[in-house]
């Protein structure tokens, strides 16, 4: 009787296995090895660490300069086209329809690329540049290293890091819609090659590309949870412990596969809106809340200080060559950010149909950047002038409470507090789900075969599969190990995805030039 129910459960498994009807290198392969590594980081986590570490040291030591001469090309590339004759090129061919009202597709693309980092860094990273620079010339906390910090805050948040974003999705937008070629990261390749890529080596680009996406998304669900778990010990008498955290954990898994499910025009949108006009409620009232003419007066200087330093940084020029403090911060953001970039590069090209080259620019790249630059200018300026007023106060919370509890203590010198804290929470908890809800859907995309991408079943399935998977492993690592080998690993991510986008910068190239009349 044991062998027949054996037998009957083993048939159940073959079934559900037939039903997915998943491209079997892009599913099973990262499937497998992310809950494999994950269970090692559990139970050896010391050694996990030791080893991703090492690896990780040795990528930036031997590609650091790489990953930033690279950044820069990316954003030469996205204004050479922005200005050329592509720019006036439609994403889709004459005629094709945007599936997207303009300001949707806004509202998408920023909560999409900006998720819970510029809620998380915003106040915490400058105090790490005010009190380490990297230059040796610069006083600690002095106020050359306060417009360093701010500088630095536009440096990893606009310009450059929104070209990591922009080139692949432009150059997807264009290989998929233009020329019809499938829905896959190795497609671009078809442009160079001049013939189809071979399934096999398809769907193992795509397979690596999504290992790289499910770390990061656990590492940002991580942070996320953090982040709200502290905010709602800040409004409630309750201790951050695993039951808080795994109730954090099932209400975003669950708001988002249901939010992802519903589809693009009901879930995705209607979230990403709502996010968006809380971003920007924040903005307006801590500014003017807020000591308004110091923050004029530090984003104004940092902002001319960053004009100036640009293109040295951008090229590692002295005094911006401190290989250490790069690795840290510069380095390490870039290569982050390429490791989100193939997967998302996906889902913004795929919901720019309709519009132009010259358009998709502007919503993907400069509209971001320069909202990134004003919310930094507001939340880290504001960060800072405390700072500079209290010595040390901030700092100490860094320090001795963590990164996720500088935000919280900074919220204490605005006027009600207490509803600018919940406000936060609901922003933290609006920018993961609609961050991971775009991500699920490209996800489903990539990992069923061709003549099932349309199906909804199908998707929902696999979303159901992924969400899971991915809220339990966040929950998990932050209530026994902490997350700090799953940031580790999306942060490895980048490296495979430095090769695959600076593909694609080719492939626009070519795009722009030889093939433009294909177009």
């Amino acid at each position: 009787m044991q062998v027949i129910s054996n037998k009957k459960e083993w048939l159940k498994i073959q079934n559900f296995i037939k039903r997915l009807a998943v491209r079997p290198l892009v599913f099973w392969p990262p499937l497998i090895i992310f809950l494999a590594l994950v269970f090692l980081s559990i139970s050896d986590e010391v050694r996990f660490l030791k080893i991703t570490t090492f690896i990780n040291n040795k990528i930036l030591d031997v590609f650091s300069s790489m990953f930033s001469l690279a950044a820069f090309f990316f954003l030469v590339t996205c204004i050479w086209a922005a200005l050329s004759p592509l720019g006036r090129v439609v994403i889709g061919g004459k005629g094709s329809k945007p599936i997207l009202s303009f300001w949707s597709w806004i509202s998408i693309t920023l909560t999409t690329t900006l998720a819970v980092g510029i809620l998380f860094w915003g106040t915490a990273e400058p105090l790490f540049h005010l009190y380490d620079t990297g230059i040796a010339s610069v006083v600690p906390a002095s106020d050359e290293a306060l417009r360093f910090s701010m500088s630095s805050l536009y440096m990893h948040w606009s310009f450059t890091p929104y070209a990591i974003y922009t080139l692949p999705g432009l150059t997807f937008a264009l290989v998929y819609y233009n020329l019809r070629l499938p829905f896959s990261l190795s497609a671009p390749l078809s442009v160079l090659t001049g013939k189809q890529v071979p399934s096999v080596i398809s769907q193992i680009v795509d397979g690596i590309a999504l290992l790289a996406l499910l770390f990061g998304l656990s590492a940002s669900l991580g942070s996320g949870i953090l982040s709200i778990s502290g905010g709602i010990s800040r409004l409630l008498p309750l201790e951050t412990n695993s039951t808080l955290l795994g109730v954090i954990t099932i209400v975003i898994v669950f708001t988002f596969f249901i939010s992802s499910a519903s589809g693009l025009h009901k879930g995705i949108k209607l979230l990403a809106d709502l996010n968006i006009k809380i971003f920007l409620i924040l903005i307006i009232f801590i500014f003017t809340a807020g000591p308004t003419y110091e923050i004029l007066n530090i984003s104004f200087t940092s902002i001319i200080n960053f004009s100036s330093e640009f293109l040295p940084r951008s090229l590692l020029m002295k005094p911006f060559d401190n290989k250490i403090w790069l690795n840290d911060w510069t380095v390490f953001y870039f290569a982050n950010w390429m490791a989100w970039a193939p997967l998302a590069a996906l889902f913004l090209g795929k919901i720019s149909l309709g519009y132009t080259v010259r358009q998709y620019i502007l919503v993907n790249l400069f509209i971001p950047a320069l909202f990134s630059i004003i919310w930094m200018s507001v939340f880290g300026g504001l960060t800072l002038i405390l700072e500079k007023n209290n010595p040390n106060l901030l700092n100490d919370v860094l320090n001795f409470m963590g990164p996720e509890y500088v935000l919280y203590k900074v919220l204490e010198f605005l006027p009600f507090t207490i509803i600018l804290v919940a406000i936060i929470c609901l922003v933290s908890f609006l920018s993961y789900v609609t961050a991971a809800d775009s991500n699920m859907d490209v996800i489903s995309d990539l990992c069923l075969k061709p003549n099932q991408i349309k199906s909804d079943r199908q998707k929902i399935m696999l979303k159901f599969i992924w969400s899971l998977l991915i809220g339990f492993t966040a929950w998990m690592m932050i209530s026994l190990s902490g997350i700090d080998g799953i940031k580790m690993l999306s942060n490895l991510g980048g490296f495979p995805s430095l090769f695959i986008i600076t593909i694609f910068n080719l492939v626009l190239i070519i795009l722009g030039t030889i093939k433009i009349k294909h177009l």
